[in-house]
């Protein structure tokens, strides 16, 4: 196999490898040059939550590959096969090497050519092929970003938030949800059982109390704590529930049996996402 532009074959193996991996969760489509800016907590949370190793490094060399050898190729990209170096490991095994290589699909430019991206400084989100050192899977099509001083700093809590010891599981869906009447009119308290990952207990408890306002918090464990608060934004407690919460509370779910009761608890669980706020995200997602 001979790509583009290249004085010496790559390796078949190599290439064979690296094209075998899924354009949608391999192959990073978004442009290199992308502004710390465009890119939110939750495309950060994303990306390294999804990563083995993310690594500051250094385009060393672009190989355009033909397009009847890049499948799944979006309209006005090219694929490129890069080598770059090292700069620095952000996270991820010690095993990682100087040489890295790996495929990207970036926006052609205004004349229709690959752009030139040999001494750009990139930060990768990428796992490792097994048995072949060197070699990186990007695991989503937007995970080369256009690297910055800013956007390590932003990423680096993020990365540890998510391997801490007491990090916060992967919610996954709404279990069950039981809205209950109190013995005063207007007090009422509605609980609402997740879904995670790893099966461990994630719960929400909304709390209505006559001539207060209504209040809510989570409670990460079997106990259910009364006074939890709600987790602050742009935290990995936000952005697990946030960024995967359905936007409704499913019928299936809602345990209570009358209509008020019903309602409360749809009512409670708006309250919830409202409070949350919107999961932002900047980054053009394939999956």
């Amino acid at each position: 196999m001979i790509f583009k532009g290249l004085k010496r074959p790559v390796s078949l193996a190599i290439a064979a490898s690296l094209l075998a991996v899924p354009a949608a969760g391999s192959l990073a489509q978004e442009p290199v040059n992308s502004s710390v800016q465009s890119v939110s907590y939750a495309d950060i949370a994303d990306l390294a939550d999804a990563s083995e190793v993310v690594i500051r490094a250094q385009i060393r060399k672009q190989i355009e590959v033909e397009p009847e050898r890049s499948p799944g190729l979006a309209p006005g990209h090219v694929r490129l096969f890069i080598e770059a170096r090292t700069l620095s490991l952000i996270s991820g095994p010690a095993a990682v090497g100087e040489s890295l290589r790996y495929l990207v699909d970036v926006p052609r430019d205004s004349k229709g050519r690959a752009p030139k991206l040999r001494k750009q400084e990139v930060l990768l989100f990428a796992r490792l092929v097994p048995g072949r050192p060197g070699e990186l899977r990007l695991v989503r099509p937007e995970a080369q970003l256009a690297y910055s001083a800013e956007l390590e700093a932003r990423a680096r809590p993020i990365i540890a938030a998510l391997v801490a010891a007491d990090s916060p599981p992967v919610v996954t869906g709404v279990r069950d949800a039981l809205s209950v009447p109190g013995n005063l009119v207007g007090e009422s308290e509605t609980q609402i059982f997740l879904e995670t990952a790893d099966r461990s207990p994630v719960s929400l408890t909304v709390l209505h109390r006559p001539g207060r306002e209504p209040s809510w918090g989570v409670s990460w464990g079997e106990i259910i704590d009364q006074a939890a608060r709600p987790p602050q934004r742009d935290t990995i407690a936000w952005y697990r529930l946030a960024c995967a919460l359905p936007g409704r509370l499913p019928s299936s779910a809602n345990l209570s049996r009358d209509p008020a009761s019903r309602s409360a608890a749809e009512r409670d669980y708006a309250l919830v996402l409202g409070s949350l706020g919107p999961c932002m995200r900047t980054l053009a997602r394939a999956d």
